[in-house]
């Protein structure tokens, strides 16, 4: 059953608005978790995406050799803003954002493939509301949250169903671009606790489904620990991440996954 996107996305732009308001200006200058970018700059990021999608610099993200260089650019025209306006940026462009999302998910032109960078092609429903809620899950949960000191906010079962049906729909593209000649055997993947399931990889598509034998390796992991090692945050043999079957094969795997 696919997780409530829109509903995700408005729940986590609530979360952040939350946690954003209560930073005081030390707070917001200080280091992020996120290599080179500040608490504020985590922010800009956000707005400069929900902003995109409305201007001409989507064309930019669209066609986009390196997405994490892009999105570099993007925040270093605004660094010099006062904190105060970046917040106000965040407010506005996520409230379109997350308008739009609501239109654009209940019709046909959901299913409408559009490309992201470097990522590949995905429906427009899931670009529009899966990527997005992905970025806010992570960055506040991963950059923002233990950069401070603040408690990380907790999730539910539609968030964590989005952030992890984006992450997966990012890793396929990754696989069938990469097309690794050693990815000869399938892979269980099962992501335990709210949100989670299972998905098998390779050789062919990543498929959600359950798992039903059959597979060289299952790999198993909470489902909150997923983005933080799936994104290269952590590194998975320091998180509870328990492999069946043949171990190797699966390290492998494990040590290319890299999602963005």
């Amino acid at each position: 059953m696919r997780p409530d996107r829109v509903g995700a996305l408005r729940a986590e732009r609530a979360e952040m608005l939350r946690f954003s308001r209560e930073l005081d200006d030390t707070e917001w200058r200080a280091a992020s978790c996120a290599p080179g970018w500040r608490v504020q700059d985590v922010v800009t990021h956000l707005a400069a995406g929900c902003r995109a999608v409305f201007t001409p610099a989507v064309l930019s993200i669209m066609r986009s050799r390196d997405i994490e260089r892009t999105n570099d650019e993007f925040v270093d025209r605004c660094r010099d803003w006062p904190p105060r306006r970046t917040l106000a940026e965040y407010e506005r462009w996520s409230a379109r954002l997350a308008t739009a999302a609501g239109v654009v998910g209940h019709g046909p032109v959901s299913r409408i493939p559009l490309p992201l960078a470097e990522l590949g092609r995905f429906p427009a429903g899931l670009l529009l509301a899966g990527a997005m809620t992905f970025d806010h899950h992570t960055h506040l949960r991963h950059d923002m949250a233990p950069a401070l000191g603040r408690p990380v906010p907790g999730t539910d079962a539609a968030r964590m169903g989005t952030v992890l049906e984006w992450m997966f729909a990012v890793l396929r593209n990754q696989l069938r671009s990469a097309d690794p000649s050693w990815l000869t055997r399938p892979l269980d993947v099962v992501l335990d606790g709210p949100g989670g399931g299972g998905w098998r990889v390779g050789p062919g598509p990543v498929v959600a489904a359950g798992v039903t034998g059959g597979a060289a390796a299952t790999i198993t992991c909470p489902a909150t620990d997923f983005p933080e090692w799936a994104t290269c945050r952590a590194a998975w043999r320091d998180r509870d991440v328990r492999i069946s079957g043949d171990a190797e094969y699966a390290a492998r795997f494990l040590d290319s996954v890299r999602v963005v």
